[in-house]
């Protein structure tokens, strides 16, 4: 039996976020593809044993789950500088971040091991002011060991494989290999029901993120606060993240009501289903994304998105989308406020946003990304 073991560690994290998202489907679809003779376990650190339980449960068919010897911090640190801990050997590991045991491997002895780590973005290089100092330099330096050990460079989009380029030349070891709408996403049949326990407005502007600074949340509230902008709520949906971002304080600045704005926390997945198939339109201003799950998810809803300019997202939308260009700061809330007037007040466009980004969601599954996956491991 040939093991692919898969470091899944994002999906217990603190705030597991959009990789969180992206370990549980693709690690889902994993096991569902395995071929003849192959089958997948997991590595998480040390957690409770609720926790571990609850992380089998959410993964049926796991082969099995092994669990570290260090927290998720201290392994992060412990990997960062080289320190082994325990998930080494026994051939095959796939991370789904750059939280990985890189090291030098004997090739010799140690016959079809290998190692593949994922970079979901440069955010570390281009915008190192999103994130804390430690973050930079954990990613940094675990991509420096990567540079040095990896087999394999798992990136979402081609976009990413080209800014990668420019801070660390990993030949020709980069694949591309995206995500896709979670298979969780689904209306409740309660819908009516669910969406008054919510209190949904009959329409609003959404969008979905960690709040924090890279999010691009203040200059959207400030763009609902320019003369002509259509009187529309915004709902927040996504748990706190770093760097203090007081909505409420952000509001006030922009000098809304406080009723305009409404973060909603952490959201479970059919109350996220429910938020993308009843907004207005879908909004996400991110000053730099490595792919975007988000916009794709709120496409396949038929929800119009209108989006930052990064060349992620513009390649993961193709055209189906309205975009906002980023540079000028100062500018930006009046270019989103713009793109969100012309969508709601064009009933053609908002008609041809919304086929066209449910046909472009259509285009990216999980299925297609883990059968990838297990080619670059044939292929290493």
């Amino acid at each position: 039996m040939t093991t692919l073991r898969v470091i899944i560690d994002q999906m217990v994290a603190t705030v597991p976020g959009g990789i969180g998202r992206y370990t549980e489907e693709l690690t889902r679809e994993l096991i569902a593809t395995a071929p003849r003779g192959c089958d997948v376990e997991g590595i998480i650190s040390k957690v409770p044993d609720e926790t571990y339980d609850e992380t089998l449960a959410r993964l049926p068919g796991l082969g099995g789950l092994t669990r570290l010897s260090l927290p998720r911090r201290e392994l992060a640190r412990a990997w960062q500088h080289g320190f082994s801990t325990g998930a080494k050997g026994r051939g095959m590991i796939h991370a789904t971040s750059l939280l990985a045991p890189l090291r030098k491997i004997d090739r010799v002895n140690s016959i079809g091991e290998q190692v593949a780590v994922t970079i979901h973005d440069v955010v570390p290089w281009t915008h190192p002011e999103t994130l804390t100092k430690h973050g930079v330099a954990w990613h940094k330096g675990l991509a420096k060991r990567a540079r040095r050990y990896a087999d394999a460079i798992v990136v979402p989009t081609h976009a990413v494989a080209a800014e990668l380029r420019e801070f660390v030349n990993f030949g020709d070891r980069v694949r591309v290999i995206g995500g896709a709408v979670s298979s969780k996403l689904v209306v409740p049949e309660n819908a009516d029901e669910r969406a008054s326990e919510l209190d949904l407005p009959a329409e609003y502007i959404l969008t979905v993120g960690t709040l924090e600074p890279r999010k691009g949340l203040a200059p959207l509230i400030a763009a609902l606060a320019r003369p002509g902008v259509p009187d529309l709520p915004l709902l927040i949906a996504g748990p706190d993240g770093w760097g203090d971002l007081d909505v409420a304080r952000v509001v006030a600045e922009a000098g809304l009501p406080a009723e305009r704005v409404r973060t909603l926390g952490f959201v479970s997945d059919s109350d996220l289903a429910l938020l993308l198939d009843r907004a207005s339109l879908f909004v996400y201003p991110s000053l730099a994304e490595g792919f975007g799950l988000p916009v794709i998810e709120a496409m396949n809803f038929g929800t119009p998105v209108i989006h930052s300019d990064v060349p992620a997202l513009l390649e993961v939308t193709a055209g189906a989308s309205v975009s906002v260009e980023r540079d000028d700061a100062a500018g930006y809330p009046e270019r989103i406020a713009a793109a969100i007037t012309r969508v709601l007040g064009d009933t053609q466009l908002f008609e041809r946003l919304s086929v066209g980004g449910y046909d472009r969601a259509r285009a990216f599954s999980w299925r297609d990304s883990a059968e990838k996956v297990w080619q670059l491991h044939a292929d290493l």
